[in-house]
């Protein structure tokens, strides 16, 4: 039952807020916000204190009848590759909901609502081992996040959670005639059955293509990048750090449970194209990030290029690029998450997001300007820190798959550190030329917090990333195993 409460826990606390809770009574619905976050978070614990990591299997498995004469189940699982992305899930949903605190004053049950539901549909996607469960909670997670961009959003909300949506959507429909493919060809929606489907070189080509699209667009891959940009820039500062930190995720998680097992041939004989695409996410808009005069816009591109990171640490098919690829993932949840949140502790008292409207922010806001300048420094991969870990994998399996590989995938560590450090220099060191920078204030104590603590995950996961490894290692060797398997 461990996973069915962390999906329904935060969805329950959610509808409980949207019943009760109203604009008269904000100081109820915050607190019982706070309370359901965090219980939803506890009652994630027991996956990571109970979970056996010598074991590729699923485990906490959960299976109920939904829709029998189809054979659709209520079947839920989380092996190593998931079982991460379900704690940092309910751990990101404790932030967003500290971070809304004071900053929220307008609808603020509909917005902590929200985000609690949109919470359980996200550990939904990562728990279902049924292929139309899958679909439900990866579509339904659409609805929430729309509504947060297009309610409380900035002037362009309702452009950008209408291209939020319409880009996702579209690219998910083939999906869907994916997945009725495979339950005609296997007669059930078990994912792990059609991991065993045997199928034909055409067959896994176009299940691939099909899946391919729909997990493009989410993680968002060039060129369908576009619409990521305009949602950051618009979604208020919580609608960022769930987009950058969880929903950007579930793309890349569906090629590790889809594309790699169920169509392997096609997976291999696709590879350098999934590559070339790739590196052109990690250099070109690694590029692009250098020119933004948005700090949101800045941020947003340099989360399309880390996730070029894990989809080539993903098709090169080795251990340690695939392992690279995952912590990639949930460090870029910890570090983009982060980035956001102190991009939103500016704008929370300037209300400008233009780099060129700052400058000298360290002479004003010492303790911010500290946790700030140490999650840019993590975001150009620095050693000690989270952000070096990933990168580190992903580029040493790239090179002992092709040196060459290796040493463009090399270059975005250069473009991280240019970017990052250039934001870095004219936001916070330097004079003072603007008098609304010389009234800032420093973190109070909810900000402290709140920034605090991703900054203790960022440098833990850098100096001891041994438990997350552990976790996710027989699990990958499974898949890979797996994937080298013709089905032909």
């Amino acid at each position: 039952m461990v996973l069915s409460f962390s999906i329904w826990l935060p969805v329950f606390f959610g509808l409980l807020i949207l019943a009760f809770g109203s604009d008269r009574s904000p100081g109820f619905v915050r607190w019982m916000s706070l309370f359901g976050s965090i219980a939803s978070f506890v009652v994630t614990l027991p996956l990571v204190f109970g979970f056996d990591r010598a074991s590729a299997a699923m485990q906490f498995v959960e299976k109920a009848s939904w829709i029998e004469r189809f054979n659709i189940n209520y079947l839920l699982g989380v092996d190593g590759i998931s079982m991460w992305f379900v704690v940092l899930t309910a751990f990101i949903t404790v932030i967003v909901v500290i971070s809304a605190w004071e900053v929220i004053t307008e609808r603020v049950a509909e917005y902590m609502a929200s985000f609690l539901i949109l919470s359980g549909l996200m550990v939904g996607v990562f728990c279902t081992l049924d292929g139309m469960l899958f679909y439900v909670f990866f579509e339904a997670t659409l609805i929430p996040m729309y509504i947060i961009i297009g309610v409380w959003g900035g002037p362009n909300r309702v452009y950008a959670a209408f291209k939020f949506f319409l880009y996702t959507l579209a690219g998910s429909l083939l999906t869907l005639i994916a997945l009725l493919y495979l339950y005609n060809k296997t007669g059930t929606f078990d994912i792990l059955q059609w991991h065993q489907a045997k199928l034909s070189m055409n067959e896994q080509i176009a299940l691939f293509i099909a899946f391919f699209v729909a997990f493009a667009v989410k993680v968002p891959m060039w060129p369908v990048h576009t619409w990521l940009p305009d949602a950051h820039v618009e979604a208020p500062t919580g609608g960022s750090v769930v987009l950058a930190a969880i929903m950007l995720k579930l793309g890349a998680y569906g090629f590790l449970r889809f594309s790699l097992p169920i169509a392997p041939d096609a997976s291999h004989y696709l590879a350098p194209f999934i590559i070339t695409i790739s590196l052109i996410a990690v250099i070109y808009i690694g590029l692009v990030a250098l020119v933004q005069a948005d700090m949101k816009k800045l941020v947003a591109y340099s989360s399309i290029a880390h996730m070029g990171f894990v989809t080539l640490g993903f098709f090169i098919f080795s251990d340690i690029g695939v392992e690279g690829g995952i912590v990639q993932m949930i460090s870029h949840g910890f570090i983009s998450g982060a980035m956001f949140l102190c991009i939103g502790v500016l704008y929370d008292r300037v209300h400008s997001r233009q780099i060129a409207d700052y400058g000298g922010v360290v002479n004003t806001m010492p303790k911010f300007a500290a946790l700030a300048v140490f999650f840019a420094m993590a975001n150009c991969g620095l050693p000690a820190t989270s952000g070096f870990v990933g990168e580190f994998m992903v580029i040493l399996g790239a090179v002992k798959f092709d040196f060459w590989i290796g040493l463009l995938a090399a270059t975005a560590l250069i473009f991280g550190a240019a970017y990052s450090l250039w934001m870095v220099k004219r936001v916070i060191f330097g004079d003072i030329v603007h008098q609304h920078v010389r009234e800032l204030v420093d973190l109070n104590k909810r900000e402290f917090v709140m920034l605090g603590l991703l900054a203790i995950m960022t440098l833990y996961m850098g100096l001891h990333p041994k438990p997350f490894t552990d976790v996710m290692h027989a699990s990958v060797v499974n898949l890979l195993s797996h994937a080298a398997q013709s089905k032909l």
